[in-house]
């Protein structure tokens, strides 16, 4: 491994860098999107018996809803404009899903610049050292047959490293968008549950009222 990498040369080093950023991001990544961690497991009924009980919602509790985790946020959201109409709640929940879904997609774009990138630094790297290849033989001429094929080879390290590189990069980045996209789908799901027993609450409410 040593010896491929003296082989490609000064371009290795940022391919090397690459390969350890993606790697950090794609653990990093794997950690925080964690499902227990977005929609912990539970949470969508417990909020709904909160508010199904009728009780007035302590500004303390919805507080510490927003701060458990993404799905907490967005039911949280949802508490503070309950009462104001099933329209503007959709609305409230529309704004604050599309913070979360940046906040979910953080680096993101970063493990897609890598996977962008690894390949065309990788072919950087083979031209660099295709040119210095031919300036050799310019100098001292053909030579070697062998040895020229082995400096071809040598040259083509930095591609391989590129997609090396790039592949796991632009396959993880791919499954991450996929499993924020099902995250969404699921949070959408508890808002509009959620939004059903509010508006049942709010209608038992208005009839013991005029009762």
């Amino acid at each position: 491994m040593l010896e491929l990498i003296k082989a490609g040369g000064w371009p290795m080093i940022p391919l090397l860098l690459l390969a350890v950023a993606a790697l950090a991001i794609i653990i990093e990544r794997f950690w925080s999107l964690r499902r227990e961690r977005v929609l912990p497991p539970g949470l969508g009924e417990e909020v709904r018996e909160w508010v199904g009980r009728g009780k007035p919602l302590e500004p303390a509790h919805v507080e510490s809803l927003r701060a458990t985790s993404p799905l907490g946020a967005l039911l949280a959201a949802e508490l503070d404009v309950r009462g104001r109409g099933r329209e503007v709640m959709r609305e409230r929940v529309e704004d604050v899903g599309r913070h979360l879904v940046h906040r979910m997609e953080r680096y993101l774009n970063a493990l897609g610049t890598i996977a962008a990138a690894g390949p065309l630094l990788g072919l950087f790297g083979t031209v660099v050292g295709m040119i210095q290849m031919f300036l050799g033989i310019l100098d001292h001429g053909i030579g070697d047959a062998n040895q020229l094929a082995g400096g071809i080879g040598k040259a083509l390290v930095c591609t391989a490293t590129g997609m090396v590189v790039a592949i796991p990069a632009l396959a993880f980045h791919r499954y991450f968008r996929g499993r924020i996209a099902s995250y969404i789908v699921d949070m959408e799901h508890e808002a509009m549950q959620l939004s059903d027993v509010l508006d049942a609450a709010s209608g038992a409410a208005a009839g013991r009222k005029k009762g």
